[in-house]
């Protein structure tokens, strides 16, 4: 079932619709700037077919607010108190993003006060004593160089109420959080308590997921950059394996629920042989599992492979292994890569067959790179809009981009459930006919004139 399909199927719990803090009565200050229209709206999705099909189930169709700088805003901007929040793990373009928030908010609107919360939502809990730091144009001016985040950040939720009694003793009415699906819902419990309270503190969120796995965002900052690094790896693994006979190129990339950095990263550097993702399970043995399929190519007369492995697949292969759960409420997903070099090299010697597995793990090395070319771009967007929509009162909402328009979500849909491959997907065909791996796995492979390189 979709995400769109839960939605229908739960109308009075979920909506498109995004919160206000009240009417927006202050005459904005940006200049040279085309304004949108209050009220302007986005389709959720341009297939029309399944719009219709929706639409019916909704009894309307399903559309999101356009993002944009309104004439009219809701925080006067001499008081505006603003928080930065950094959550989570480290993704290209966290620092993009940091410089492209307090620009906006000093150039656009003269906010003098924008507090850097440091490490995370910790920074928020007063049992940790983190002092945060003063961020205007002159602080960011040269952080988009650099990886990582200036803020620090950290996993875990912290108590809400603490959190939001932070805000009250430091009179912030803006808190921007940065950060993927626990960060999210973090700040959505954020929102949630400041509405209790009946405060007027905006709270919005600027989606990061390396994984690229949040709903209705389009694509996360950092997914680009993390695919050409990953890419890279890619070219560096091929070279090792074709350097010796029956050389096996294993790289394992970042991806816990979806498999979208292995699947562009296989079609970015279509040198790879096997693509293994959590949202298509396989199997080691038997005639139609990886290790016939590795010996499948090698009787087609290649003298090498390459496989590329997301850190979620294949953890049904695990048998018995206790259940272990990061700070932030993650399962803690088995080791595949080491698991698939130990089990490679011992079959292909029970087998005879001359081999050597030369293993890659750059998964911390990719997510710790700034941020290149159009992603730092989309960073800046989205911060861009973010302030926009914070400015104009909007809480408890996300930013994303639908095609070459930016929205906002509703938290609570953004996070609804992970977005995954769809195996019928265009893209899906995409990565099998980059590796060619379906003939391997079919045992069709010696019917094929052209295999995979």
């Amino acid at each position: 079932m979709s995400a769109l399909d839960i939605i229908a199927a739960n109308k009075e719990k979920y909506s498109c619709g995004i919160e206000t803090l009240g009417e927006c009565k202050i005459d904005s200050p940006v200049r040279h700037h085309e304004f949108i229209q209050d009220g302007e709206r986005i389709l959720v999705t341009e297939n029309e077919t399944y719009m219709k099909y929706i639409a019916e189930k909704l009894g309307h169709i399903p559309t999101f607010e356009r993002a944009g700088p309104l004439a009219k805003i809701f925080h006067a901007p001499s008081w505006t108190r603003v928080g930065i929040v950094t959550a989570g793990g480290l993704c290209p373009g966290l620092n993009n993003v940091i410089k492209g928030l307090v620009e906006i908010l000093s150039y656009d609107y003269g906010v003098k006060t924008i507090f850097g919360i440091k490490y995370g939502y910790a920074g928020l809990s007063p049992k940790f004593n983190y002092q945060p730091t003063m961020l205007d144009p002159d602080t960011v001016d040269t952080i988009h160089e650099l990886g990582g985040t200036i803020l620090g950040s950290s996993r875990g939720q912290q108590p809400t109420d603490e959190m939001v009694d932070t805000l009250e003793r430091m009179n912030i009415n803006i808190l921007f959080c940065i950060g993927g699906d626990g960060s999210l819902r973090c700040a959505h419990d954020i929102a949630e308590e400041v509405k209790r309270r009946n405060l007027k503190i905006s709270v919005v969120g600027i989606p990061k997921t390396i994984d690229n796995d949040l709903q209705f965002v389009g694509r996360s900052f950092g997914f680009e950059t993390a695919v050409a690094e990953a890419a890279n790896v890619i070219r560096n693994a091929h070279v090792e394996a074709k350097g010796t006979a029956g050389g096996i190129g294993l790289i394992k990339v970042m991806g816990r629920d979806s498999g979208f950095i292995a699947a562009y990263a296989s079609i970015a550097n279509p040198v790879v042989n096997f693509c293994l993702v959590p949202e298509d399970p396989f199997t080691l043995d038997g005639p139609r599992g990886l290790f016939a399929a590795l010996e499948n190519r090698f009787a087609a007369g290649k003298t090498h492979a390459v496989i590329v492995v997301a850190e979620g697949a294949g953890q049904d292969l695990f048998k018995d292994m206790p259940e272990v759960r990061d700070a932030s409420g993650n399962i803690l997903k088995n080791d595949i890569g080491e698991f698939l070099k130990r089990a490679i090299e011992c079959h292909m010697k029970s087998r005879n067959i001359k081999s050597s597995v030369k293993y890659f793990d750059p998964s911390y090395t990719i997510r710790s790179v700034p941020a290149k070319g159009t992603d730092a771009i989309r960073c800046y967007m989205l911060a861009r809009n973010a302030v926009h929509a914070a400015m104009a009162g909007r809480t408890d909402c996300v930013v994303g981009n639908l095609g070459e328009s930016y929205c906002l979500v509703p938290i609570k849909l953004a996070t609804i459930e992970r977005q995954t491959i769809n195996l019928k997907s265009d893209l899906w065909r995409s990565v099998m006919d980059a590796t060619g791996q379906a003939y391997y796995f079919n045992g069709d492979y010696a019917t094929r004139e052209m295999m995979a390189p």
